[in-house]
């Protein structure tokens, strides 16, 4: 073969392999992006989908995003525990579309039917003696004989559990211990895209359930919300006692939670230099930082409504301190205060 033929049987074979090349690159490009497409905002047929198969997603309700993942599953439940860092010992609460689903896992007493008649669907989380026939994960209830339960308010939640078949476990949808999301992105955020999410617009009530446990005739509140113990009183006509002991018998029961990166002053009269200033009503905070306020009305449910939010913003303004204006315990305030208690609680 003369040389000219050797050049040019070597240049088709180049050439050859620089066209398969380029042809192999898109599809190497799409292999590289692959993880990333879960960073896109999901429909609720795929995020149903997503549950189906045994992973997690992240739904709206009207209190806080959920990480949502299959109840019945142990291997999705630890994804939960896992993504989120969240000790096991810290139940989940199981959310339901219909009270059918709810009934096929715990016990009803006459009170819980006044509640459910009453909040549902809604923020109301209700802790109950769970069915020896549940078919609910152990790894949801920390291994007790109660499960934590309720029938979100939003739409699209109820809708996801309704296409995905069965009932999810949902803690909010963040790493554990840090504050709660309360939009799509809030999630996106936290989790660095690593979750899908379900976009519902930004969460209506803004802090997460009311906790009460149902015992005989009795209601013991584990944890304030926007359902206050007031309205549930009015409700029932019982009064609703403080829990005897600290057993963690629900989630946010842990006494730091809900935390900003920078440390958090309750009930502040002045700001000093390098501190954020969260006011509420005609409170004056000032800070050469950054400031914002609840509510110059003096509404604490849109105090509660923007408490994550803003204390997520002024924790972006890179402050060492969150210095927060008093806000009054009545109602909804109690809610809003323990959120704040536990975010500025020791975390060592």
């Amino acid at each position: 073969m003369s040389k000219h033929a050797i050049y040019l049987c070597r240049l088709y074979s180049h050439l050859l392999n620089l066209i398969l090349d380029l042809q192999a690159k898109p599809c190497q490009t799409a292999a590289m992006k692959e993880p990333r497409d879960n960073t896109q905002f999901v429909k609720i047929e795929h995020a149903a989908q997503i549950l189906r198969a045994g992973d997690v997603v992240a739904m709206p309700t009207e209190t806080v995003y959920g990480l949502a993942g299959n109840a019945q599953s142990d291997d999705a439940v630890v994804k939960i525990f896992e993504t989120k860092s969240r000790p096991r010992f810290n139940p989940l609460i199981v959310h339901c579309a219909t009270r059918e689903m709810v009934e096929a896992i715990a016990e009803f007493p006459p009170l819980a039917d006044i509640l459910a008649d009453k909040f549902w669907p809604g923020p109301l989380t209700m802790v109950l003696p769970k069915r020896d026939d549940a078919a609910l994960s152990d790894l949801v209830t920390a291994g007790l004989d109660t499960v934590a339960i309720r029938m979100p308010k939003h739409e699209m939640a109820r809708e996801l559990i309704r296409q995905a078949g069965f009932p999810v476990a949902a803690p909010s949808a963040n790493p554990s211990g840090k504050l709660s999301p309360t939009t799509a992105q809030h999630v996106l955020d936290g989790f660095e895209g690593r979750v899908p999410v379900i976009d519902g617009g930004p969460a209506t009530e803004g802090v997460e359930s009311t906790i009460v446990a149902v015992h005989d005739d009795q209601l013991i509140l584990l944890r304030p919300g926007t359902i206050s113990r007031e309205a549930l009183t009015e409700a029932t006509g019982r009064s609703v006692l403080d829990p005897q002991d600290k057993t963690i018998k629900a989630p946010g029961m842990l006494l730091s939670h809900y935390a900003p990166n920078a440390a958090v002053r309750l009930n502040a009269s002045d700001c000093v230099d390098g501190e954020a200033a969260l006011n509420f009503g005609n409170s004056e905070l000032t800070s050469a930082k950054a400031k914002l306020n609840l509510s110059a009305e003096g509404d604490l449910a849109e105090a509660a409504r923007n408490l994550f939010s803003y204390l997520r913003k002024l924790d972006q303004a890179g402050v060492h301190t969150i210095a927060v204006a008093p806000i009054p315990e009545l109602g909804l305030g109690e809610a809003i205060n323990d959120r704040l208690r536990r975010a500025a609680a020791d975390r060592n």
